[in-house]
């Protein structure tokens, strides 16, 4: 089991942690020792969460604030005639689950939640944290439920769990559902990103039905109705850093408190013991001071962190909402809303369309994960010393430049750096590449997958390719949005500068300001320019980059230990890891959007063609480097599901 956990996060390139991510499926495709469950019914299922951690005593489903607790029991709410739209036989074998399983009567039935498997106990989380930086008290599972802890055939754990089953006591002023439009979204990312190398929790399932719920998609006073849908989510765990937010004391800003914060010398100890016993067995066994476990816990939490968001940047892909209660406490993607992977490359994309702010901007999601862990170190600061988490957490930003070092050199085939070498100019150059994707509005992906077929020895050969990926001036006049009106903006910058305290209480931040500033200056930039100059200052930019990437790979073959191998076989090479590292298809906004459109005519073909397509990303396909006009269609995201 600990290789489960830390088989993702001990990489020491995204090339290794790309292999690992597939092996670990690889490992039960393979497997024909131990027999598969047929069916649902037959899994084994053994729920020491429930036994480790205090249960609520009260067990009536009504909504409350639940003190003293860490899961409330529920029973999930039934649906009409639920129906599967698709299953994952990769994340269901985790289960130790036969494929044919789905084919089975029982398994939308139990993946709907009318049905409650042998040996599953459902419960709902209760857990805190801080949205959009402000603590919000208690949240915990308002939609999803936990079903039970199933041990496959070889003795690994994974905790099963149901996304839109219904009312719980955490569903505060909502309904316990989610609707198709973001369970399928959720289904599809979570086997993305697997399947990209970057650490997630799976999805199992993703099933509809003919029950009704009310959503004003936009926030707009548009009422529709949409169908109820159910995603099976799978996962060592889905404990989250707001989950140790319960114990926090009255907040000062916003003057609520974490529902347990009486019973904190009791079960604060006692989450964190179970926590680390359970997920992080290595630190549990070797170390045997409380406080000294505390601490190795903690560091290697900000490590497998660091990694992860690196894995999110280097794929180009943006959270949306990464508040407290969003973030595992075992280092992975969790809780799929309005993520969204660039198009062109603009690190201060937006993909949430309630951010009003830009808090959770692409560019800001290592910081915002740093914040986040230091909300974590405050929240178990009775037992470990924030002094003895502080230095632990400044380490934060070398480990993630490192592990975003690591993942870009693998993209752009840099193999042959050891440690101790200076990698000055690859470092520029990856600054200037990034520079000049942004400066050219160029698809992120695309270009990345285009250097795959990069030849020092004729570098202007991919330009014509490069140049096709650059976002139309009309398109991207249209695609750069401002938030503040021109005659206000003035004034806020200067009051930014001068006060930036009351910037924050107007519900901005001075970085925010800063790009908003940036943006009118685009606006009026692109404004005066022509498709044929911004053509001629684009080609010269690549120009640029082309011949400083030559350069690069150069150093990098001088670096190569055997000398003999000719320059042909070494761009093989090169080219072959390069594509096992840049994928040719991600799930842009517009693929996800026409499987759902589909799929509410009640066609599902092109959810699971998509799924097929995102479980072989690398692989490229005719059509796959679609023109940026395609790409860059915009698709507003909000949190309503």
């Amino acid at each position: 089991f600990s290789f489960m956990i830390r088989g993702c996060f001990r990489a020491t390139s995204a090339a290794i942690a790309l292999l690992s991510a597939r092996n670990l499926t690889a490992r039960f495709l393979c497997s024909t020792a131990a027999v598969m469950a047929a069916t649902l019914s037959d899994l084994k299922f053994d729920n020491r969460t429930l036994r480790a951690l205090p249960l609520d005593k009260e067990e009536r489903n009504f909504v409350r604030e639940v003190k003293g607790a860490c899961f409330s029991r529920v029973q999930p709410t039934p649906v009409k005639n639920p129906e599967l739209i698709a299953a994952s036989p990769s994340a269901l074998r985790l289960l130790g689950l036969d494929p044919a399983a789905v084919d089975a009567p029982d398994f939308v039935e139990i993946m709907s939640g009318n049905k409650v498997a042998q040996g599953s106990e459902p419960a709902a989380h209760c857990y805190c944290g801080h949205q959009f930086g402000s603590f919000a008290g208690q949240l915990g599972d308002g939609a999803a439920m936990y079903l039970g802890e199933v041990v496959n055939q070889e003795g690994e754990r994974w905790e099963l769990q149901l996304k839109g089953a219904g009312l719980t006591p955490y569903s505060r002023t909502a309904d316990g559902r989610k609707v198709l439009r973001s369970s399928v979204r959720e289904f599809l990312c979570s086997e993305a990103m697997h399947f990209l190398g970057v650490p997630t929790t799976r999805a199992g399932s993703v099933v509809t039905s003919e029950s009704r719920v009310t959503r004003d998609v936009f926030y707009t006073g548009n009422i529709i109705q949409e169908k109820c849908s159910i995603v099976s989510r799978i996962a060592p765990t889905f404990l989250r850093f707001g989950s140790f937010e319960i114990f926090k004391d009255t907040d000062d800003m916003t003057g609520r408190a974490g529902p347990s914060v009486e019973h904190k010398k009791d079960m604060l100890p006692r989450m964190l013991d179970y926590t680390v016993e359970a997920f992080y067995p290595h630190i549990h066994e070797k170390y045997g001071d409380r406080e000294e476990r505390y601490l190795h816990f903690f560091r290697e939490i900000v490590e497998r962190t660091a990694e992860l968001v690196a894995g999110w940047q280097s794929v180009g892909w943006c959270h949306g909402v990464l508040n407290t209660d969003n973030m595992s406490i075992v280092g992975l993607t969790i809780d799929y809303g309005p993520f969204g992977f660039l198009d062109r490359y603009n690190p201060a994309h937006i993909c949430n369309g309630s951010d009003d702010t830009g808090r959770y901007a692409f560019q800001n999601q290592p910081k915002i994960c740093k914040w986040n862990l230091g909300k974590l170190a405050e929240a178990i600061a009775d037992v470990l010393p924030i002094e003895k988490t502080t230095p632990v957490l400044q380490t934060f930003d070398a480990l993630y430049a490192g592990a975003f070092q690591r993942r870009m050199f693998a993209k752009l085939g840099i193999f042959h750096t050891k440690d101790g070498d200076s990698v000055d100019r690859e470092l520029a150059f990856v600054e200037q590449l990034l520079n000049t994707m942004e400066k050219t509005a160029a698809d992120f992906t695309n270009v990345f997958r285009i250097l795959c077929s990069f030849d020092p020895e004729n570098p202007e050969a991919v330009l014509p390719q490069l140049m096709k990926q650059l976002t139309p001036l009309q398109t991207l006049r249209g695609a750069i949005k401002t938030r503040i009106p021109a005659d206000k903006l003035p004034m806020l910058a200067i009051l930014s500068e001068s006060n930036p305290r009351m910037i924050m209480q107007l519900g901005l931040s001075p970085e925010f300001i800063q790009q908003e500033l940036k943006r009118h200056e685009q606006k009026a930039t692109l404004a005066r320019l022509s498709q044929e100059e911004l053509d001629a200052t684009s080609m010269q930019l690549w120009k640029e980059v082309l011949q400083a990437y030559q350069g690069v790979l150069e150093a990098d073959n001088a670096r190569q230990p055997d000398q003999h191998i000719p320059r042909q076989q070494q761009q093989q090479e090169r080219a072959e890891h390069m594509r096992k590292t840049n994928p040719a298809f991600i799930l842009r906004n517009f693929v996800a959007q026409r499987a759902i459109e589909r799929a509410e005519r009640g066609d599902y073909a092109e959810v699971r063609r998509v799924l097929d397509r995102l479980q072989r990303p690398f692989e490229e396909e005719e059509g796959d480097l679609l023109p940026p006009e395609v790409c860059n269609d915009e698709i507003c995201v909000t949190c309503s599901s």
